[in-house]
Parts: structure tokens; sequence; C-alpha cells
């Protein structure tokens, strides 16, 4: 049995609802839940991302939003009531309780001609107002770790952390972003009311991150693999070689550096800067 979540102070939850709607602010777009009639433009903005028929179907989506998991949508404004086209982004989560009660954030796209303005960013931070409103104190997601603009965005500007680096985690994708590529990923941790949580979002220096090895990254990865497979090849070895050391030694831990570079650290997580 997963333990019941717990009472989150309410200037706690009133300050995370400010965050989600000054990012909505800054992006020219509204995030909140999905509404009935807007499930197959949810649908649609998943397939766009990474394939038709690559994500949940529509019964499954219908299952979680009823049940009360986070299906968000981020729309134009102004938005006026629900609309039935295809939004700007969407995200899809659902609570987990292994090693304790969580969100797991599974699914966040936006819409290609829409990148560069927060959008991503806004949905999770409308994800934490609702778990913490609900008493979830942490989201849990995992991304490809040689993928530099979702390192940055998840360790760096939300203050996520990674807990664990798991190879070929959901096997052979082969979807529209992946391909033929080995599916490793990071999972991420995201102590929603936590010291590093909150120095991340209110845009705070990050430390300078006491390096014991670490691993360069290419500024686009997405870009090698669909111009060369083997350089992308090379680098996913050369990955895993490098991430190796965290099973060896459960002491270190992964940071992303000012250069934009991941570091091996043994600094606590809530450092300060």
């Amino acid at each position: 049995m997963t333990e019941p979540a717990g009472e989150v102070a309410a200037s706690v939850v009133a300050d995370a609802e400010q965050s989600a709607d000054a990012a909505d602010e800054r992006a020219g777009i509204r995030t909140r839940p999905a509404h009935p009639d807007e499930l197959d433009g949810v649908l649609a903005r998943f397939g766009a991302t990474w394939g038709a028929g690559r994500g949940p179907d529509r019964a499954m989506v219908q299952a979680l939003d009823h049940a009360g998991n986070t299906v968000l949508v981020a729309v134009p404004l102004p938005s006026t009531g629900s609309g039935t086209g295809t939004p700007l982004g969407a995200t899809l989560g659902f609570l987990g309780w292994a090693g304790g009660l969580h969100l797991h954030s599974h699914m966040n796209a936006v819409d290609p001609a829409a990148r560069g303005r927060g959008i991503g960013v806004a949905l999770k931070l409308r994800q934490r107002a609702v778990c913490l409103a609900h008493g979830v104190t942490e989201m849990r997601w995992t991304y490809d770790p040689l993928i530099r603009r979702n390192a940055r965005m998840n360790l760096v500007r939300l203050g996520a952390e990674v807990t664990a680096f798991l190879p070929d985690f959901y096997g052979e994708l082969g979807d529209a972003i992946t391909g033929a590529d080995r599916s490793d990923r990071f999972e991420v941790r995201w102590r929603l009311d936590s010291p590093r949580s909150t120095r991340a979002l209110a845009r705070g220096p990050v430390p300078a991150w006491r390096a014991e090895g670490g691993l360069p990254l290419v500024a686009d990865y997405e870009r090698v693999r669909m111009e060369d497979p083997r350089v992308a090849a090379r680098l996913r070895d050369a990955s895993r070689d490098a991430f190796a050391a965290l099973s060896r030694d459960p002491g270190l831990r992964v940071e992303l550096d000012a250069d934009g570079d991941y570091v091996l650290t043994r600094d606590d997580a809530d450092r300060e800067p």
C-alpha cells in the first residue's frame, strides 16, 4: 500500500500557482487541465511529436484523465473555454508509489513552431502546482541524457536531479524521435518544495560543482543522430562508459556545469552556490 499524500502549506501551493501563472504569461499561453473534447487534440500533439500510434490510445488517456491524473494542455491566448484543435503543448502524468508517492510525468510535447517560448517549462510548472495542491511533493520522469537542451531544462531551469542511469530503458522504440537509437535514459527526481528547486525557479546561481569526471555534450545530438548515425552511436557508447561510474560508486551524482556539460560529483544536491 502507498502512503497517503501529506498536506502542503497553503503559502507553498499559492506560490506554485503564481509561478505557473507567470510562466504562462511569459510564454503567451494558458496551461490547464484538458477538457473532455480536447483529448483528441492531446493525442494529435503526442502523435505529431513521436509519430502516429506511438503514444497511448484515446481510451487510456480518457481513463487516466477520469481518474484525476494530470492531462494538461497549453493553449494560445486569448483562450475562451474548450477548444477541439491541436494544442500548442500537452503533458501526461500519472501517480506512482515505487520508492514513495510521486507523479510520473511521462509525456511532454510542444509544437516545434512554438518551441523556445518556455511552453514545456510552463507545463511542468502547472503539473507542479497541481501536485502540491494535492499534497504530492515529488515528480519524476526520464529523458535522453545526450539531449543538452533537455538536460539544461531539467537540471538547471527546474532544479530536478538525476537519480539513475537506465540503459535501453524502453527497448527499441522506433519512433519519430529516437528511431533506431538506443533508448538510454536518465531518471530524474524533482523535489517540488526543496531548496534546490526553489533556487532554480528563482533563476538563482548554480553551484560550481566539484567534478570527479564527466562527459562533454554536443550542442545538438538529435541533429547528429539524423545526419550521421555512426557518430551518434559513438557518442552513445562514450556516454555509457562515463555513466557506468554511477553504478560502481553510488556516492557519485550527475550535474550540469556552466558550459552545459555533465560532471560527476559528490556534492550534495542542495548545496548552496
